[in-house]
C-alpha cells in the first residue's frame, strides 16, 4: 500500500465531505484512471474484511459506506508514515540516478537514496541494465569505483524524456525531476519561450508535444549546468531549425550561458518530432484530408444517430489533427491514460469509430492504433458534449495567476469549444471573494483553497484531459440544477459582427476584399479587447464570395473527366489564380488517388496542394451540357465540376465546409440546374449558403 492510497482512505473517512474522482487525481496531480486504480486497491481491502466497497456516481461522485472508517482500523500503523518501493519504481530511480551522475556512483549511494539495502539493489542490477539499454546506453562497472552510463548525451536526454513524458504518475516522482529537473521558476521560464515561439513561428504544438518539449529543455539546462553538452551533430538544418534557433537564443540570455549550435541542431530535431496542431506550411494533402474527414463524420453520424455534420470545430480539430498525426514525418502517439480513460467510458462512440476508421485507414495507407482511434473518439465525444451544451449557456468565471494575455487566451479557448458566457476574469488572489450565485462555476489556473463558489483548475494551455474534465463538470451541473437557457442578452463577439461585415466587403470590393477583411478583422478584435490572433474564420470568405459569376460558365461540353477538370480550371488559369501545371498535376491526382473529389453524387471538386503552382485563393465552377463518367460508381455520372485553388488548410475551409452541407440538401443541386445565368448561380449558392449556416 502506497502512501497516496493511504491518503485517499483518510479522505474518504470523512463522510460529511463530497468526495469527486476529479478532485483527488488535481490533489495528487495524477490521472483520474490512477485514481481509479487506487480505489479498486481500497476496494480490495473492504472486501477482504467484509466491508462495503465503494462505488462511482456518474459525473465521478465516490460514494461510500457509512461504515467506511472501520478501514482504517486494518492498515498497519507504519502504513501512515512509510512508503515502499515497488521493483519498477526502482528501476526508473536507479536508471534515472546512473544517467544524471557525472561520474562514477556506487550500489550503496542508489541503495541509500532510495531507503533500500545494498542487496536489493543488487537483486534489480540486471534489470535496471536492461531498461537502460533500450536507449542505447550501457553500464559500465569498475571495481573500485562504482557504476557509470556509456553513451552519447542525446541518447541519455532521449532517455530521460521518455521516462517523464510517459511515466508521469510514478509514486516517486518529486525524487526523479529532482534529479534532472530545473527550478520551477525556470520551467515557467522555459514555458514561456516555448509558447511565445510558437506565435513567432506560426507553429503551434499540440498539448502532448509541447509538455514533452519543456521537459526536454529542463533536461537540456540541467545537463549544460552540468557541463554535459550534446555531442557533435552533422550541420543539417531541418524545418523547425529557425525556431530552434530563436529557442536556444533567449534560453541562453537568460540563464546566463552560451549555449552551441549543436545544441539548436539537436533541439531542431526535438521539434522536428512534435505534432503540430496547425503550422505556417501547407501540406500538399490538406484538402484531401478534410474530404476524407467529411466522410468519416457522416458515418460516424449516421451510426451514432446524432448529426455532427453541422459541427464547424469538430471538422475543423479534426482536419487539423489528422493533417498532423499522419504526416510520415511524426512517430507514433504517445499513450495518454485520459484518452484511453474516455474511450472506455464512450465504447458506442469507440465502436463507431472504429468501425469508420477504413475512411481514414484508406487515406493513411496503414493500420491504425489503438492510441490513435482513442484520439480520434475524444474528437468525436467532444463534440457531442459541446452539441449538447449549446442547450444551456453557462455563466463563468475565469481566474487566472498568470498576466492579462494568458486570461484572455484561455477565455478565446473556452469560448471556442464551450456555449460559456465568460461574466468576468479575475486574478486568482481576487476569486476569494467570489459569492455562490454570481455565476455557475469558476475555471481557475491555480488551485483555490478559500474560493465560496464551485471551482476547477485547469493548465492555461486547456489539455485535453481539462476539456474532459470541463465537460464532466459541466455534466454534473446540468443534471443536479436547472439551469435556464442565456442565449438572450449574450455579448456580442467580434467574430460575429464580422460575420455580417465579411459579406458586405465580398460583395463591393472583390479584388481587395480579402485584405480588407483581415485589416478590418483586425480592428474589430481590438474592439472587442479579444485576442489579436483571432480566428482566422472571421477572414474566410464564404462559398457564394469565391464562386462570382465571372467565375461560372454554363453548359460546358465536355467528352470525358479529365477535359472536364480542365474547363473548370479554365477561369483561375487566365485570372492568373493558377499556373498550367496545377492543371496537369490535378488530373495526376485524380488518376493515382482515384476519384475521391467526386464529393456527392454528380458533384466534383478537383484540387491539388500549393506547391503545384497555385498562386492565389480562388474556385470557379462549370455545369457540363452532358455528365461525365469519373469512375465514381455510385456516384457518377458528374455534372457540375467546381475547381479549387487553396493557399493554405484554413482560409478555404468555410466555404468547403458549407458546400459539402449544400451538397446534403435534396433540393440544391437541382436549383443549381435550372440557372440560366451565372449570376443566377451566385445568388442560389448565396442563399442556400445562409440556410446551412442559420442551421
Amino acid at each position: 500500500m502506497n502512501k497516496r492510497i493511504v491518503s485517499i482512505i483518510q479522505e474518504l473517512s470523512k463522510p460529511e465531505r463530497c468526495i469527486h474522482i476529479s478532485g483527488l487525481a488535481e490533489k495528487y496531480t495524477v490521472s483520474e484512471r490512477t485514481v481509479r486504480n487506487d480505489l479498486n486497491a481500497i476496494n480490495d481491502i473492504l472486501k477482504k474484511h467484509g466491508l462495503t466497497v465503494v462505488k462511482l456516481e456518474k459525473g465521478g461522485r465516490i460514494v461510500r459506506d457509512e461504515q467506511f472508517p472501520e478501514i482504517l482500523d486494518f492498515i498497519d500503523e507504519k502504513d501512515f508514515y512509510a512508503y515502499k518501493l515497488s521493483k519498477e519504481e526502482r528501476k526508473k530511480i536507479a536508471s534515472v540516478l546512473l544517467i544524471s551522475s557525472l561520474g562514477f556512483i556506487t550500489l550503496s549511494e542508489i541503495a541509500d537514496y532510495m531507503a533500500v539495502s545494498r542487496a536489493t539493489v543488487i537483486n534489480d542490477l540486471e534489470e535496471i541494465k536492461s531498461y537502460i539499454k533500450k536507449g542505447n546506453l550501457e553500464v559500465h562497472s569498475h571495481p573500485n569505483k562504482g557504476l557509470r552510463v556509456e553513451g552519447t548525451e542525446s541518447d541519455k536526454r532521449v532517455f530521460l524524456v521518455r521516462l517523464l513524458n510517459y511515466n508521469p504518475e510514478m509514486a516517486d516522482e518529486d525524487v526523479v525531476r529532482k534529479q534532472i529537473a530545473v527550478e520551477e521558476e525556470t520551467r515557467a521560464v522555459l514555458h514561456k519561450i516555448l509558447q511565445e515561439q510558437e506565435h513567432v513561428h506560426e507553429s503551434f504544438l499540440n498539448d502532448s508535444s509541447f509538455q514533452k518539449i519543456v521537459i526536454y529543455l529542463g533536461i537540456m539546462v540541467s545537463r549544460m549546468q552540468q557541463g554535459e553538452y550534446i555531442e557533435v551533430r552533422e550541420k543539417k538544418q531541418n524545418s523547425k531549425y529557425a525556431m530552434a534557433h530563436d529557442v536556444t537564443k533567449y534560453i541562453g540570455q537568460y540563464c546566463h550561458m552560451n549555449i552551441t549550435e549543436d545544441e539548436t541542431l539537436f533541439l531542431s530535431e526535438i521539434l522536428a518530432s512534435g505534432r503540430y496542431m496547425k503550422q505556417k506550411d501547407f501540406e500538399k494533402d490538406s484538402v484531401k484530408i478534410q474530404m476524407t474527414v467529411r466522410r468519416f463524420i457522416e458515418a460516424v453520424s449516421e451510426e451514432l444517430g446524432i448529426n455532427l455534420n453541422r459541427d464547424y470545430d469538430f471538422f475543423e480539430n479534426l482536419s487539423n489533427h489528422l493533417d498532423s498525426s499522419l504526416s510520415a514525418a511524426h512517430a507514433d502517439f504517445e499513450r495518454n491514460p485520459v484518452i484511453e480513460k474516455v474511450a472506455e467510458e464512450n465504447q458506442d462512440v469507440r465502436r463507431a469509430v472504429r468501425k469508420h476508421a477504413s475512411i481514414i485507414r484508406q487515406h493513411a495507407g496503414r493500420e491504425l492504433t489503438e492510441t490513435e482511434l482513442g484520439y480520434i473518439t475524444v474528437h468525436v465525444c467532444a463534440a457531442i458534449e459541446r452539441k449538447k451544451n449549446k442547450e444551456i449557456a453557462f455563466h463563468v468565471i475565469v481566474a487566472c495567476h498568470a498576466g492579462i494575455g494568458t486570461s484572455y487566451l484561455l477565455q478565446e479557448k473556452l469560448k471556442k469549444h464551450f456555449n460559456f458566457q465568460i461574466i468576468d476574469i479575475v486574478s486568482s488572489h481576487e476569486a476569494r471573494s467570489l459569492k455562490k450565485g454570481q455565476a455557475d462555476f469558476v475555471i481557475s489556473t491555480v488551485p483555490l483553497k478559500e474560493c465560496g463558489m464551485e471551482h476547477i483548475t485547469v493548465s492555461p494551455l486547456l489539455k485535453d484531459e481539462d476539456y474532459i474534465r470541463i465537460g464532466n463538470m459541466v455534466d454534473r451541473l446540468r443534471e443536479n440544477r436547472n439551469l435556464p437557457s442565456r442565449d438572450k442578452g449574450r455579448k456580442k463577439t467580434a467574430k460575429e459582427l464580422m460575420g455580417k461585415i465579411a459579406p458586405l466587403i465580398y460583395d463591393r470590393a472583390a479584388g481587395e476584399a480579402q485584405e480588407l477583411v483581415r485589416e478590418i478583422g483586425r480592428v474589430v478584435t481590438e474592439y472587442f479587447q479579444e485576442s489579436s490572433k483571432a480566428d482566422d474564420e472571421i477572414y474566410a470568405p464564404c462559398l457564394y464570395q469565391m464562386l462570382v459569376p465571372s467565375r461560372i460558365k454554363l453548359d460546358v461540353e465536355c467528352r470525358d473527366w479529365r477535359e472536364a477538370v480542365r474547363e473548370s480550371a479554365r477561369e483561375l488559369l487566365t485570372a492568373d489564380v493558377i499556373e498550367e501545371r496545377y492543371v496537369d498535376a490535378m488530373i495526376r491526382n485524380i488518376e493515382e488517388n482515384g476519384p475521391y473529389i467526386v464529393l456527392s453524387k454528380g458533384f466534383a471538386l478537383p484540387h491539388e496542394g500549393v506547391d503545384q503552382g497555385t498562386r492565389r485563393l480562388g474556385m470557379s465552377f462549370i455545369r457540363l451540357l452532358r455528365p461525365v463518367e469519373f469512375d465514381a460508381e455510385e456516384r457518377d455520372p458528374v455534372e457540375f465540376v467546381c475547381c479549387l485553388s487553396a493557399v493554405d488548410h484554413k482560409t478555404h475551409l468555410k466555404a468547403f465546409f458549407h458546400l459539402v452541407n449544400m451538397l446534403k440538401r435534396d433540393d440544391f443541386k437541382e436549383e443549381l440546374r435550372k440557372c440560366r445565368m451565372p449570376e443566377e448561380v451566385t445568388e442560389t449558392i448565396r442563399q442556400y449558403e445562409a440556410l446551412v449556416m442559420e442551421e
